[in-house]
């Protein structure tokens, strides 16, 4: 469902002013829609940070048997460069809490929907960053085991990951069962 959500949203929104979406996360806003944070990659370069509202708008149908059908509609409520971003804060790296700050000239405070979302928007940023700025985006408060690439994760996605770690946890259990000799 992301992937054809991604696709959409990048299609009405980012290709027609020649930007593509890296990535997004769903957030928690109090205006009623569905609100996500982009961040994409504008023609010249440069790493852009968008809060998008995504509503369900009526249309016209031409088809003779319905009148209405739903459509999502698209719109930027805010939208900031990534190299204004000073300071990526996570709160507090030792509890499961999706809130993080986003310090630029002010702070703009953001729930995610969840903790993994807010980590993946944290490593998009960080290698975005170095990838366009050259320069580490500064994280506080992030547990770095989740964010910095180790041999186990490498920048591959959350199920890349979390196969390989089922894939080591079997092994072992394989190995615990096999029989020792005692001679």
């Amino acid at each position: 469902m992301s992937s054809l959500l991604r696709e959409e949203m990048d299609r009405v929104l980012f290709r027609p002013e020649g930007q593509k979406l890296e990535e997004f996360i769903e957030i928690e806003e109090q205006q009623q829609g569905r609100h996500f944070l982009c961040v994409s990659i504008t023609k010249d370069k440069e790493a852009q940070i968008s809060v998008v509202l995504c509503r369900r708008v009526k249309h016209s149908r031409t088809n003779k048997l319905q009148k209405y059908g739903l459509e999502d509609s698209y719109e930027r409520t805010e939208t900031w460069a990534l190299e204004d971003l000073l300071i990526l804060d996570g709160r507090d790296p030792d509890t499961d809490d999706p809130r993080f700050l986003m310090h630029f000239d002010s702070v703009r405070s953001i729930r995610a929907v969840s903790c993994a979302a807010k980590y993946t928007l944290a490593r998009c940023l960080l290698s975005l960053s170095k990838k366009y700025h050259h320069t580490a985006l500064k994280l506080k408060n992030y547990d770095w085991t989740y964010i910095q690439p180790t041999t186990m994760y490498s920048d591959r996605g959350d199920c890349v990951v979390l196969a390989q770690i089922c894939f080591y946890a079997f092994n072992l259990v394989c190995l615990s069962m096999c029989p020792v000799p005692l001679a």
